[in-house]
């Protein structure tokens, strides 16, 4: 039975050379490819949360720009029976280099970041995809396939 929302705020990255950021993470024992961002907070609002988690996960200053999309279908948490997830998605815009390390394969930690998973049950690396190679496939949450369709289609 649903007792709660969860709400997460995503960012969709694409650089100067059309490639959009993703995340892979580890979680839970589970793989799961998916766009930048996470948890709103009590007491923030949803572009300060996004600045927020891409400050945390990559140390990187953001603007965030235009929304995107804010979940209109039912979603049930991956992770959670109990919550319904509302997903809200912006274009972010990177106001400085890029200095988190880049992955080139899918699923490509390295020691340090395996270590994090031992102590916290979760990991995570980011990689660009080619604008080309990008789809709804690239991605493994309900959510962000209805998203990469989206801006596919914008762009």
């Amino acid at each position: 039975m649903i007792s709660m929302f969860n709400i997460r705020v995503y960012g969709i990255l694409i650089n100067e050379k059309r490639q959009v950021l993703v995340s892979d993470e580890f979680i839970r024992g589970a793989y799961i490819t998916k766009f930048p961002g996470g948890g709103l907070e009590f007491g923030e609002g949803t572009r300060e949360c996004l600045a927020r988690e891409f400050m945390e996960e990559m140390n990187l200053k953001v603007k965030v720009a235009d929304h995107i999309y804010t979940t209109d279908f039912y979603q049930q948490s991956a992770f959670n029976a109990a919550h319904q997830i509302i997903s809200i998605y912006y274009f972010a815009e990177a106001l400085e280099p890029i200095t988190a390390p880049l992955r080139s394969k899918l699923f490509d930690f390295d020691a340090q970041q395996l270590k994090m998973y031992e102590e916290t049950g979760e990991t995570e690396t980011f990689r660009f995809i080619e604008w080309d190679d990008f789809s709804a496939e690239s991605v493994s949450l309900p959510i962000d396939k209805t998203v990469a369709n989206m801006i596919k289609q914008m762009q």
